[in-house]
């Protein structure tokens, strides 16, 4: 028989205490940001706590520098590149991305050789599209060769809504991302790459004479933000993606689709504030303690505890955590013999305006099968009592 039941009983203390708590599910997050397309992402988890679309395929403009940093990253990491190494800049990387292009540029002179160290300081801090050519043609020969290796490491890293045209982010049909695979992406380079993160926190950078400073405005906003990435064209609005560290909690926020840089850097501290304010991590189960007990059938006991592998925990709104419903579905009774870590049930976590958490629940010890005098009695027992 599949039962599925509420737990309010047979529960660890901490969590009987938590669960007592739970009342009506009511709204949670009455929020809005004046973005057309939002993000907030617990870093550590990657848990998406707050988003506007977040899964609608946006252009990206120069946040999309992050892919191709990414990339160099990965060159880096695989000892194939090293910081010392020296790039060239090309005509196509000088014209399409230099002094003569009007567009953001770290001004290297076309024929030049450029340590690989100072091109991340350049596309990081000064948005060099000669820069990034500069590295698509280093690393895979030409820029459309290096868009679609972007596009395909892209895909291996679970960005399954980007697609890359070139490696600046210049408007292009092809050019397409979304919040979420934003928020994906600068969560693989704090964690994978942390030996190359400090580059984004940068507030200056001088090249080839010429002194410019970070783009992004949370870094002078607020003193807890320690990167990544700005963006604008008149197809993508004003956009960034930010990090953000207080205390051991860390956040990923991306926003685009503004209307101007003063609402993007008004909206990035706000929304940072407002998230580290309503965000709570709360610890639901420790792992080994059991969540319910379970009716074993012929067993040599009645009863199996039910247990999660890992530490559960949720992070959430006081308001979520109210509308919170939390319930274990397993087949009842269990047959004998079960063995420590089996799988018998699953432990299911609602909580409003938040995605369905389905865990696994193991046996937590071993029930041997009774012998068959004592299988005999309890198949009595069940005709008589019922249970």
């Amino acid at each position: 028989m599949k039962r599925m039941k509420p737990i309010f009983h047979s529960l660890h203390l901490a969590a009987l205490a938590l669960l007592l708590s739970i009342g009506a599910a009511k709204p949670a997050l009455a929020f809005d940001t004046s973005a057309q397309y939002a993000v907030l992402m617990d870093a550590a988890t990657g848990t998406v706590l707050w988003e506007k679309d977040g899964d609608v395929r946006m252009h990206p403009a120069s946040m999309s520098k992050l892919m191709t940093l990414s990339m160099l990253f990965d060159a880096l990491k695989s000892g194939t590149v090293k910081l010392t190494d020296e790039f060239p800049i090309s005509e196509h990387a000088w014209r399409a991305g230099g002094t003569t292009s009007g567009s953001s540029t770290m001004f290297a002179q076309v024929g030049s050789r450029i340590p690989v160290e100072t091109l991340i300081q350049g596309i990081i801090v000064q948005s060099a599209n000669d820069g990034c050519i500069a590295v698509a043609e280093a690393l895979k020969g030409s820029e459309p060769e290096f868009a679609a290796a972007m596009t395909e490491r892209a895909k291996e890293l679970g960005l399954t809504d980007s697609t890359f045209a070139n490696a600046t982010g210049w408007p292009d049909p092809n050019q397409m991302m979304t919040a979420h695979d934003l928020a994906r992406l600068a969560r693989h380079i704090i964690y994978d790459f942390p030996e190359y993160y400090h580059y984004f926190s940068e507030k200056e950078f001088t090249w080839n004479g010429i002194h410019q400073e970070n783009r992004n405005p949370a870094l002078y906003l607020d003193p807890t933000v320690d990167g990544l990435k700005t963006g604008h064209t008149e197809a993508s609005g004003y956009g960034l993606v930010v990090s953000a560290k207080r205390g051991d909690e860390r956040l990923i926020l991306v926003l685009n689709g503004m209307p101007t840089n003063k609402a993007r850097s008004e909206e990035s501290v706000r929304v940072l504030d407002w998230g580290f304010r309503s965000f709570k991590k709360y610890e639901l189960f420790k792992a080994g303690a059991a969540v319910d007990n379970a009716p074993v059938w012929q067993g040599t006991y009645s009863q199996v505890p039910l247990v999660t592998t890992s530490d559960v925990s949720l992070i959430m709104t006081p308001d979520q955590r109210k509308g919170m419903k939390v319930s274990v579905d397993y087949s009842a009774p269990v047959k004998a013999p079960v063995a420590a870590g089996q799988r018998i049930g699953t432990l299911r976590i609602e909580a409003p305006e938040k995605p369905v958490q389905e865990i696994p629940l193991v046996a937590g010890a071993d029930v041997a099968r009774l012998g068959i005098f004592g299988r005999a009695m309890s198949a009595i027992h069940h005709m008589v009592f019922g249970s």
